[in-house]
């Protein structure tokens, strides 16, 4: 460090004592003799002040305590791109050497060392620079000539000032499709169009921890006319606009981490044509419709969107499900950590509900849903509903079928299930007996129809017992692993009516499993 002062320190970025800051002042701060910086620290809780000192403003805070003064000499303003990849790499310093050709020694500076660390340049392609004090390009072109084929840089938590600093470097890398700039603080650039050229090749670009809002990120977002993939996590951004010429080719948006309470803000971006996952996590959104259409209808909202995270978010409405299942293309939903996830005594419970209302569903929360899974959660959801869609005017004849509009608001899926495996017959319906031993063991005969040397076996089993637990059981007594069992019943009320047991999660008396019953047992 030195007591040098840049001839454009004023808005540049520095690290003093291993904390980042900006400048925003630098002269004189009376009665002190001497020059100062008044900088803004990017973690308020360092500073003392708002630029205020001795009733006199140097300078404005966006924070009361976000403020110093600090000596030039302990302020670190950087270096340039090539120094600092040369110092990441290891490339070694020019070095002298001589070569005697003819009868004449000839010197030749650093050849040798020079052409091996050019090469090395030469071949660079996928670099990270993080957190090493970059703040320019550098002498003009250099850059260009020394790293021709950097198609992904890490830029992250540098030095740099304004987008025309990241300019500078970026338009002389005509490969480069990966840009990390997280943790830098960018000022706009007063012309963003005119910076397009530094920026042609670019398909994701990462800008977490910017203190961005969402109105700055469209002012720049002209500059990004082939941008894809768009990180924006852990942000200053608490409403959205429609970016009605800007954004149009991306397929992902993250902007997580930030302060969103409505989550129809989100019906601002709504519109994106190519958009195909939108992570929102970790907000504070509660609730989301889409009202461009009624339940039962397919909104033209995110028409194109196939993955949906909302994880760790305020939703304890049955109603946002109900919502999401307008969208025509969703097949993949995060949506842990919110109050809704415990609105069941059984997580399990919750995660079949969620399937059974989203009819297009195949991934939720990270874990694929298997065609079995989905029809025994339709099932399901189709047999716990029953009573109430009769007393809402359902009925099993499908002439006098007419449950009330705000049934189906609450279960928007409620029909298509009964056009899709029938309307719940009554046996199907009958309140759950309260709890007592006699009501849930089940005198079943076990038998083994491909195996005629097997001789019946005859077991006492709750009814709550689960069709993978039953497994479990048959792989003791007949020494058969338990994946390879397919199990099935005959109920003694419809002898040859045979009845596949195929979800391992539901307990016997989803399938209506009744004492006196027989299992069927094959591998």
């Amino acid at each position: 460090m030195s007591d040098a002062v840049p001839k454009d320190a004023n808005g540049r970025r520095i690290i003093c004592d291993g904390e980042y800051a900006t400048v925003h002042y630098v002269g004189n701060v009376p009665p002190t003799p001497g020059l100062w910086l008044g900088i803004e620290w990017d973690n308020p809780l360092r500073g003392k002040h708002d630029g205020t000192h001795q009733g006199t403003k140097y300078f404005t805070c966006s924070h009361p305590t976000g403020g110093s003064f600090i000596r030039p000499k302990k302020a670190n303003f950087g270096v340039d791109f090539l120094t600092a990849v040369k110092k990441r790499y290891g490339l070694k310093d020019e070095q002298d050497e001589e070569q005697v050709i003819g009868k004449k020694t000839v010197a030749f500076i650093g050849f040798e060392s020079i052409q091996e660390e050019q090469s090395q340049l030469n071949n660079l392609v996928d670099i990270s620079l993080r957190e090493c004090a970059v703040c320019h390009a550098g002498k003009k072109e250099e850059i260009y000539y020394s790293c021709p084929t950097i198609a992904t840089l890490n830029l992250s938590k540098n030095l740099l000032s304004s987008w025309d600093k990241v300019a500078d470097i970026t338009h002389q890398l005509k490969k480069l499709g990966r840009l990390d700039l997280s943790e830098n603080r960018l000022c706009l650039s007063p012309d963003p169009p005119s910076l397009t050229n530094a920026f042609l090749n670019l398909r994701v670009l990462s800008l977490n921890r910017t203190a961005l809002t969402w109105a700055e990120v469209l002012k720049s977002a002209s500059m990004w006319r082939a941008l894809e993939e768009l990180h924006l996590a852990s942000n200053e951004i608490t409403v959205l606009e429609r970016p009605t010429d800007r954004l149009q080719s991306l397929t992902l948006l993250d902007i997580s981490n930030n302060n969103l309470v409505d989550g129809n803000q989100l019906h601002a971006i709504a519109y994106l044509p190519k958009l195909k996952q939108l992570i929102v996590s970790n907000n504070q959104i509660s609730l989301l419709n889409f009202p461009d259409v009624e339940f039962g209808h397919e909104s033209a909202m995110f028409s194109s969107l196939n993955s949906l995270s909302i994880d760790g978010n305020n939703i304890s409405q049955w109603s946002l499900i109900n919502e999401l299942n307008k969208l025509e293309t969703l097949q993949s939903l995060n949506c842990q950590n919110n109050p809704l996830m415990e609105s069941e005594k059984n997580p399990e419970t919750v995660r079949q509900l969620i399937i059974a209302k989203i009819a297009k569903l195949k991934v939720l929360s990270r874990t694929e849903i298997l065609l079995s899974e989905r029809k025994g959660a339709e099932l399901d959801y189709r047999k716990k509903f029953g009573i109430d869609w009769l007393k809402a005017g359902g009925n099993q004849n499908q002439e006098l079928n007419n449950p009330s509009v705000q049934f189906l608001i609450d279960h928007p899926r409620y029909n298509a299930l009964i056009e899709k495996y029938g309307a719940p017959e009554d046996g199907e319906l009958k309140p759950q007996q309260p709890f007592a031993l006699k009501n849930q063991l089940l005198t079943l005969t076990i038998t083994c129809p491909d195996k005629p040397d097997q001789k019946p076996i005859l077991k006492k089993l709750p009814d709550s017992m689960t069709v993978q637990k039953v497994k479990g059981l048959l792989y003791r007594l007949l020494k058969v692993p338990g994946s390879e069992l397919k199990l099935s019943y005959e109920s003694a009320k419809m002898m040859g009516q045979e009845i596949e047991l195929e979800n391992d999660l539901k307990p016997l008396h989803f399938y209506s499993v009744e004492n006196g019953d027989c299992m069927l047992v094959r591998w």
